[in-house]
């Protein structure tokens, strides 16, 4: 996805087991969607915490965050339980929406090559016209990365 296209309208399953529409959930509305490898990780931890902490702020500015992984709905309920998320995580089963937004590519660990999440920030206006993409997240800071761009 580039900057200028328009999000697609499928952003995978909440966790009652609703495919969450962007058009239809979130109508006008700007989004901050992150995308991000797995529940209870260190980074993703970090990733999740500081959206927590900003959350407030960012939603002042109009904006709505959506997690998005393919981890269960379940473990995203844990997650959020734990770690009072106020926000939505949403569940790619199928990896459909990874591949739209061209997030899942090929990672290297460890001397190891496999597919997986490359974490990436989406934000949006409230069309849902991507007006921000973040490839180089920082973890700990999230918010006010993306806190930053927006008020540039």
């Amino acid at each position: 996805m580039e900057i200028g296209e328009y999000i697609p309208n499928n952003l995978g399953i909440d966790g009652e087991g609703r495919l969450v529409n962007a058009a239809a959930d979130y109508a006008h509305t700007p989004l901050i969607i992150y995308f991000y490898p797995k529940d209870n990780t260190p980074g993703c931890t970090a990733e999740a915490c500081s959206l927590r902490d900003g959350y407030a702020r960012l939603r002042q500015m109009g904006y709505e965050i959506i997690g998005i992984s393919r981890d269960t709905p379940e473990s995203h309920k844990r997650f959020a339980a734990k770690h009072s998320l106020p926000f939505t995580l949403l569940t790619d089963v199928t990896g459909e929406v990874c591949n739209d937004f061209g997030v899942w590519q090929l990672k290297k660990m460890a001397g190891r090559e496999y597919m997986g999440i490359k974490r990436t920030t989406f934000i949006t206006d409230s069309d849902h016209k991507l007006t921000h993409i973040i490839e180089k997240v920082n973890t700990k800071d999230a918010a006010s990365q993306i806190l930053a761009l927006l008020n540039a």
